[in-house]
């Protein structure tokens, strides 16, 4: 069910910073809060699982480098499309996580 209205604060922080993280990249759920400096990780998922079906959702894993619950397959499949780092079906969160900086263009 898609919610009504628009989302409130909170969430437009969050989906503005999941929309600024590159391809190939991912950040977690506790890593955007952080970054954000408010809520916390589950407060995060709550914004995704509301708001994140217009944003690069599959770019926003658990801090073990895995994908939303039920969405797997598709995660993965965006994934090898965006050429992310990966350690089996998880993201390497060595390589892959985004520190949430421009790149640079040195």
């Amino acid at each position: 069910m898609e919610p009504v209205g628009h989302p409130p604060p909170y969430a437009e922080r969050v989906l503005d910073l999941v929309e600024r993280i590159p391809p190939g990249m991912v950040m977690s759920y506790g890593d955007i809060a952080e970054y954000l400096g408010e809520g916390g990780p589950r407060q995060v998922g709550k914004v995704m699982s509301t708001w994140g079906g217009g944003v690069p959702w599959w770019r926003v894993v658990h801090a073990d480098g895995t994908p939303p619950p039920g969405h797997e397959q598709r995660c993965l499949a965006q994934w090898r499309q965006e050429r992310t780092p990966l350690r089996g079906a998880r993201a390497d969160m060595r390589s892959a996580r985004w520190d949430g900086m421009p790149e640079s263009t040195a």
